[in-house]
């Protein structure tokens, strides 16, 4: 049995996985309802407007630019040569000393080799890791949810038992009472039961405690804090199939940002590569100005056209080094996604030998259960009867405690190991 158990988790981590998970509809409302409630989500979702503005932005980064110039300038002194006109030396001068100048500019980029191209994909790369940060957030949200919920369904099963552990000792309390009455009892029984209810009251008070605790975190991701469910009914069963390995990486938030972020690496490798290229520019402008020879005085309609050609010649070596950076930096997140999947594999063995260890000790504890109840029936017989002592009693009684608290609390671990075995392989179990 245990070496099939073996043999099944390492199938299950070397091979692609379907899983399907059991959710009571509680549950999913309240995750959902999280989604809608909690503000981080908010402000991922506007992250993804952003992005797509920026994108936007970026798709009219080569488009025409056209501006308006207005321009006053007093020159003095101006040039001035002397010319002899009928006998007569006259000023002839080259520029007016008041010039002025009203243009409408034109700039259209024809090439830029590839720069728009590669700053759009770069932009692309942005709006996908901010929707696949939601889908993180969401998935964590989730887990979250699921742990307090549970959290929340055992703290209450703990204090009713704990209600039902009292309600035992009080009545024992009462029957020893009356043994003290008539003269066959012990002050100092009477005594231990009371610091036995005194004991289990403070624990009590703990439960409730840390009850009112898991209620306001529940509050503070949802907006409410109150459960009707009351079960362990979280379920998930996983079936190995045999095509390709770590099918979970395809379903895992975290390893499709950790890919994002190498593709947005990649692009800005390209991006930077692209700085050494040329750029060419069609620019065209129009208007009025005076300083025109030769009545330089006049207000006269001009205008103007060309092509420019823009060649980076020398940089210093530093588009070279910050490729060498970024090659750096993408190296760096490589192995940081083998780090990561290095660290889903373990995690995943150790949710499934939770889940086998806490299967098999909830089925050994039920059977230590009946034999706490069948001594504890046994001791109150003997108690009540004269031939047992109240010592035996009180052990009896804090053996079943202990034996159902302890299949309790088997069946909460078995509960989160499962919610956790379901984060660990991207499951959407809310929807």
């Amino acid at each position: 049995m245990r070496k099939t158990i073996i043999l099944l988790i390492f199938s299950i981590i070397a091979n692609k996985c379907t899983a399907q998970v059991q959710v009571n509809q509680e549950l999913k409302q309240l995750v959902q309802q999280s989604f809608a409630y909690f503000p981080k989500i908010n402000e991922a979702e506007n992250a993804i407007v952003l992005a797509s503005e920026k994108l936007t932005l970026n798709q009219l980064a080569n488009s025409p630019q056209v501006n308006g110039v207005g321009n006053y300038t007093f020159i003095q002194p101006v040039a001035k040569v002397l010319f002899p006109v009928n006998g007569v030396e006259k000023a002839f001068q080259f520029q007016p000393e008041h010039n002025l100048y009203t243009n409408i500019n034109a700039n259209y980029t024809i090439a830029d080799f590839g720069r728009l191209k590669a700053a759009l994909e770069r932009a692309k790369d942005d709006i996908l890791f901010a929707k696949h940060n939601i889908d993180q957030l969401k998935h964590q949200l989730a887990i979250q949810v699921s742990s307090i919920y549970y959290t929340i369904c055992y703290l209450q099963k703990a204090i009713s038992l704990q209600d039902s552990i009292i309600y035992v000792l009080e009545e024992n309390k009462k029957i020893v009472t009356t043994k003290l009455s008539d003269g066959d009892g012990l002050k100092l029984d009477l005594l231990n039961i009371q610091a036995n209810i005194d004991n289990e009251s403070n624990r009590k008070i703990d439960l409730i405690t840390s009850l009112e605790k898991q209620q306001n975190l529940l509050q503070y991701l949802t907006g409410s804090n109150v459960i009707k469910g009351d079960q362990f009914d979280f379920d998930i069963s996983i079936n190995p199939l045999k095509d390709t390995t770590q099918s979970f990486i395809d379903q895992q938030p975290d390893f499709w940002l950790i890919n994002d972020r190498i593709q947005q690496i990649k692009h800005d490798i390209s991006i930077t590569a692209l700085q050494d290229n040329p750029l060419i520019n069609l620019n065209a402008g129009a208007g009025f100005r005076n300083g025109i020879q030769p009545e330089i005085a006049q207000f006269k309609f001009n205008y103007l056209a060309g092509v420019s050609l823009v060649v980076p010649i020398y940089t210093g070596g530093k588009t070279k080094q910050q490729i060498k950076v970024q090659q750096t930096l993408l190296k760096q997140q490589e192995l940081a996604l083998n780090s990561l999947q290095h660290n889903y594999k373990k995690d995943i063995q150790q949710a499934y030998t939770d889940i086998t260890a806490n299967v098999s000790r909830i089925v050994n504890t039920n059977g230590q259960i009946e034999q706490a109840k069948y001594a504890e029936q046994l001791a109150t017989f003997r108690y009540k009867n004269g031939v047992g002592t109240n010592l035996e009693l009180m052990n009896a009684v804090t053996n079943v405690q202990r034996a159902t608290l302890t299949k309790l609390q088997y069946q909460f671990q078995l509960c989160l190991a499962k919610v956790e075995l379901a984060k660990l392989i991207g499951e959407k179990y809310w929807q």
